[in-house]
């Protein structure tokens, strides 16, 4: 077994802490002859003898973590928090190299202010100390932990036999790592030709895969790739916002992308067009699929991996950000028995994530619920889920076509895209059955004026949408560095938050931690505008009215905006008055 020895650099640190341990009553001179008896006749002929402190942390007499609190005490240094269940982002791993880590025994935990926290097993090894301080240009705030928690952590979150990109890249260069994907990739022949690993392969497979698991432990949604003229960028979109990462020499681009195509089994050969595939890996038991998609610029091939858990999803109402008023608005038009539902907002705002969780909701043993995709990003226990495929002609028409004949109760469309797909939705759910699906309009009231504009007949509009929910996606406050907040009186009136309501609400904002990669923000929910279609609304689009008289007698019946519901959100203390104010700008009347 590994001792919980703090790494004491030499014979006379060891002293020190003895003498200090002595000082303060933990041990006693009768003790120390004892041991020091005890290291030698355990020693052999061939081996030096235990060093004290080892010895006295294996008795017991001095353990390892009391040694920690004393030189923590002594130092006026906190104890680290628990090493076994910290949260350590990999942009906060990449500041300090392994390497330096395992030889100075010490975990980088976060960024605090603008200080990085660090955890080190001994206090008194200045010189790996400020051997980091270098490397990092930063001040430094330094907690003590003891050496097995360190080791512990550093395999945790380092890896056992995990390799830093510069060890990648180290590995390349002793290698020859070439640019020419023939001299890494051994000819493949094309999409999904089988590859032999050789030594050249490892470098180039352990860098993608590493780019892959770092975005996934650092919950990005998507990976960009792009060649630009003199570099080669790697992106993560985390949150909803794209944080640059450690780039790759420009002299392994074609490596990279070759090698990511093979993975997501498109041609190689093949870089003059656009191209889709997918990857399917498993990491910490689960399965995830990469959604990838190339697309030729003037310095190379761009590639985008959406990140998709195929595990499933089972977000409640609460969870996707609806209050509770709006949560119970909701409830009872999911539950409605015919009728169109359809919510509407811009790529990346969450709409298919918003339907799932309706789904997730109504999925009852007595209830039929099929849905037609493109692709089937999560699979849904209990749901037949139809993926849509162009290239033999299952379009989302002729899958809903077909699906109507299965006698389902619950019908959900990825995506209204032409008149097709719109009017056989609409006489599905003139036909008795209930019908979600997603548009692209920026607000609730426009998606009629888009399901008209495509050649939809204003009655049928009418008589089949039961309501219409826009949406947005705000970043949440990070809750382990929320801290209490006062804006300024330009702050309230962005939103319209008057003295009263500002008297009773519960501003915050978030300071930066390890938990939040010192943006403050962590997870992401929705703002949403809800437009009930009643009888007058009916009579309005029946007449063929335009989206400026539907909203304006919306907002008369009690409709909110996506303004005015991001603004409750702010006073709860969930989000940021600029979260809301960049993310519904046009929405400022």
């Amino acid at each position: 077994m590994t001792s919980t020895l703090p790494p004491i650099t030499s014979a006379a640190a060891d002293d020190f802490v003895i003498q200090l341990a002595q000082d303060r009553g933990l041990l006693q001179s009768s003790q120390i002859a004892a041991a020091q008896a005890l290291a030698l006749s355990r020693s052999g002929a061939d081996s030096p003898p235990l060093r004290l402190l080892q010895l006295l942390d294996q008795e017991g007499i001095l353990p390892a973590r009391r040694v920690a609190a004393m030189l923590a005490e002594e130092f006026g240094l906190q104890l680290a928090p628990d090493l076994v269940n910290a949260r350590i982002t990999a942009e906060t791993l990449e500041l300090v190299p392994r390497a330096l880590a395992v030889r100075h025994l010490l975990v980088p935990l976060g960024r605090v202010g603008n200080k990085l926290r660090i955890a080190v097993a001994d206090p008194l090894d200045t010189d790996g100390i400020d051997a980091l301080g270098y490397i990092v240009k930063m001040p430094l705030e330094t907690v003590v932990a003891t050496r097995e928690d360190i080791l512990a952590a550093i395999d945790r979150f380092y890896g056992k036999d995990a390799h830093s990109i510069d060890d990648l890249l180290s590995d390349l260069s002793a290698t020859g790592g070439s640019a020419d994907p023939a001299a890494v990739l051994n000819e493949p022949g094309g999409a999904g030709a089988e590859t032999t690993a050789t030594d050249a392969d490892a470098p180039i497979i352990k860098l993608v895969h590493q780019i892959i698991l770092e975005a996934i432990q650092r919950r990005a949604s998507d990976i960009h790739i792009e060649p630009l003229e003199k570099r080669f960028r790697v992106r993560y979109r985390i949150d909803g916002v794209l944080i640059e990462v450690e780039n790759p020499p420009k002299r392994l681009q074609m490596a990279i992308l070759s090698r990511l195509k093979i993975m997501a089994n498109i041609s190689i050969a093949e870089k003059r067009i656009p191209q889709d595939g997918r990857i399917q890996i498993g990491v910490g038991g689960k399965q995830l699929d990469l959604r990838v998609s190339s697309l030729p610029t003037a310095h190379g091939e761009s590639i985008v991996m959406r990140i998709l858990d195929k595990e499933g999803l089972t977000l409640g109402l609460p969870e996707l950000g609806f209050l509770s008023d709006d949560a119970a608005t909701f409830e009872r038009l999911i539950a409605l028995p015919d009728g169109i539902l359809l919510v509407t907002g811009p790529t990346g705002s969450g709409k298919t994530t918003t339907l799932y969780g309706c789904l997730h909701f109504i999925n009852k043993p007595d209830r039929k619920i099929i849905t037609v995709e493109d692709p089937v990003e999560y699979q849904l226990n209990g749901i037949n889920q139809v993926p849509v495929r162009h290239d033999v002609g299952m379009t989302f028409a002729r899958a809903l076509r077909a699906m109507l004949r299965q006698a389902p109760n619950i019908v959900m469309v990825g995506e209204i895209r032409d008149l097709e797909t719109a009017e056989i939705a609409i006489n599905a759910s003139l036909t008795g059955h209930m019908v979600f699906s997603t548009l692209h309009t920026n607000d609730a009231p426009g998606a009629v004026t888009r399901l008209i504009d495509i050649g939809v007949k204003p009655f049928l509009v009418s008589t089949s949408v039961r309501a219409i929910m826009a949406q947005r996606l705000v970043r949440k406050i990070c809750r382990h560095c929320k801290k209490p907040y006062t804006p300024d009186s330009k702050e309230l009136r962005s939103l319209n938050i008057n003295p009263a309501q500002a008297a009773n609400a519960h501003f915050a904002k978030g300071e930066g931690c390890a938990d939040c990669n010192s943006t403050g923000y962590r997870g992401r929910m929705g703002i949403f505008e809800i437009f009930v279609v009643n009888e007058e609304i009916q009579k309005m689009i029946y007449e063929n009215a335009g989206t400026t008289r539907l909203r304006e007698r919306g907002r008369a019946l009690g409709m909110r905006t996506m303004r005015e519901d991001g603004a409750r959100k702010v006073t709860s203390g969930s989000t940021t008055i600029e979260e809301v104010v960049s993310i519904t700008v046009g929405d400022s009347s």
